[in-house]
Parts: structure tokens; sequence; C-alpha cells
């Protein structure tokens, strides 16, 4: 099962802790704000200090193991990501609004994820899914089924199933079939690991 430390790349340190951890995936969240790719979830707190896209790509340097997860509506966010990643190594790119997957079509160093939060995206994306490919999908835990992890993976190998952050979510998610999980429990995903 492939372990993925949720936002832990959502700052320097928390990337290198996650890597150094051996997690398959590192999730950082990208935000487009004054003209800026900001890595953070939701909005930052006055004062504090918010990394940017660059800073977060340089410090994991070569390493592929980032799932970079695109916030907003705005399509820009997709091409400034884009346009940030060529030519570097390769990385998983997920978001909600599955129009900025188009972005990175044709990429092969990118692999896209669609994500689903509530029951409604869910129905969306299992109608898009049916008689075609993904790359991935990600899903919010308590929408999965065993019926539908296993049409998800008529139609991808990559299930991840978030938030799994105890025990009890790791054996639930194991039951149901996913082959990934989205945790911000470091300890958990080292098991994994």
């Amino acid at each position: 099962m492939l372990a993925v430390a949720h936002r832990a790349g959502n700052s320097v340190a928390g990337l290198r802790a996650a890597l150094a951890a051996g997690v398959d995936l590192v999730e950082l969240d990208v935000n487009l704000r004054r003209d800026a790719l900001e890595v953070r979830h939701g909005r930052a707190r006055r004062g504090a200090v918010v990394p940017h896209l660059a800073e977060i790509l340089a410090a994991a340097g070569d390493d592929p193991r980032l799932m970079l997860d695109l916030k907003g509506r705005s399509l820009e966010v997709a091409s400034r990501v884009a346009a940030a990643l060529r030519g570097g190594p390769p990385v998983a790119v997920c978001t909600k609004q599955w129009a900025m997957l188009d972005a990175f079509a044709g990429d092969p160093e990118v692999r896209r994820i669609l994500s689903a939060a509530n029951r409604l995206q869910l129905a969306r994306l299992r109608a898009r899914l049916r008689g075609q490919r993904a790359d991935g999908v990600s899903i919010r835990l308590r929408l999965l089924t065993v019926p539908i992890v296993a049409e998800l993976h008529r139609a991808t190998d990559l299930v991840l199933a978030w938030p799994v952050d105890t025990a009890a979510d790791l054996a639930r998610a194991e039951r149901l079939g996913v082959t990934g999980v989205v945790s911000k429990s470091l300890p958990l995903l080292s098991r994994l690991a």
C-alpha cells in the first residue's frame, strides 16, 4: 500500500521529515495568490511565512516523491505549475478541479490524479471513468465502499483514500482494497513504508 504524507510538503521541514520517514509521496497544496504559487492549505494566518512552490521544489531536488494538490478555481494555477515543473523529475498532480489536469496532458513526467471530496464529485468521477482509463484517483475515505473501489480499479491502478489518520481508518482502507492512503500521521505512514 502506498503511503502519502498529507500536507507534509507545505513546509520545507515537513517535506524533509516525510521523505526521511520513507513515504511514497509527499502531498503539498499549491495556490495562486498575489501572482505567486504559494504552498499552503487554506488561508495563511497573518504574519505566517508561506513558502513558494519554487522553494519546495528546490528542497525536494530530484526526488520524485511529490504530489502537488492544485487548489482554487483558476486554470492559471495549473499552467503556472506545469511551467514550473517542466524539465524536473516525475511528480504526481491531483485536484478536485479536473480541468486543471489538462495543462499536464502529454507530459510523461506527470501522473494526473482526479480527486473527489463529496458524493456529487464521486458520482461525476464514476461517470467520467466509465469506459476510460485514468492515471489515478484520490477519494475521501467515508465515500468508499468495496464495490466502488472495485469499479475504480477497472479504470486505474491507483486508488488513494483520505484522510487515513488512525489505525481504524487504515484497517478500513485495507478492507476496501485501496492501493494507497493519504495521512497526516507520519508514524502510521512509516509503518506502511
